[in-house]
């Protein structure tokens, strides 16, 4: 969660600064230094889908291995659904801001 922040903060500040952006490619300021290239806007998206995805399927695991009895303790639980959960809450807000932003843009008169 807090990498598909950075990213964001990356991407907001990559696209404000003009020295940043270069033909269809940007470069990003996320701690592994990656070029993104294509659309990073959507492959933004697509990663933060990815990762939640991910963060879902630990907390899915943590509570089987809980139900099971594999040694899974219930505060190993609680703390992977919270995560997943919070990861979805950000990613929903982040969803509905943009979308807010985009009916904004198309009710202009120009």
């Amino acid at each position: 969660m807090l990498n598909a922040l950075h990213e964001l903060r990356a991407v907001g500040s990559g696209l404000t600064n003009s020295s940043a952006v270069s033909g269809s490619s940007i470069v990003s300021g996320s701690a592994e230094g990656a070029k993104v290239t294509g659309n990073p806007f959507r492959d933004l998206f697509t990663d933060t889908g990815g990762r939640v995805d991910q963060l879902e399927g630990q907390a899915r695991a943590a509570v089987d291995g809980f139900i099971t009895g594999k040694g899974v303790d219930v505060h190993q639980v609680m703390i992977a659904a919270e995560k997943a959960s919070m990861a979805f809450e950000l990613a929903l807000a982040v969803r509905n801001k943009a979308v807010q932003s985009y009916q904004s843009v198309m009710s202009m008169q120009f």
